[in-house]
């Protein structure tokens, strides 16, 4: 899988920023957003909220699976 199109977020537990997400899973929010969720490879939970756009091509690029 290519790290430059992984989804990158902030680890709250280690305080690291552009973490690489593995096991991503989007959703959408009740408000409509997108939301995605999974964990940074040493098992600590992370998520971020995305665009639509971003979110359906993290899913179209197969870096991300549709939970909606």
């Amino acid at each position: 899988m290519d790290k430059s199109k992984m989804i990158k977020a902030y680890c709250l537990k280690t305080k690291e920023k552009d973490v690489p997400m593995h096991d991503a899973v989007i959703t959408k929010t009740s408000r409509g957003g997108y939301m995605a969720s999974g964990n940074d490879g040493k098992g600590n939970k992370m998520a971020a909220i995305l665009g639509e756009a971003k979110a359906l091509q993290a899913i179209k690029d197969g870096v991300a699976k549709q939970g909606f």
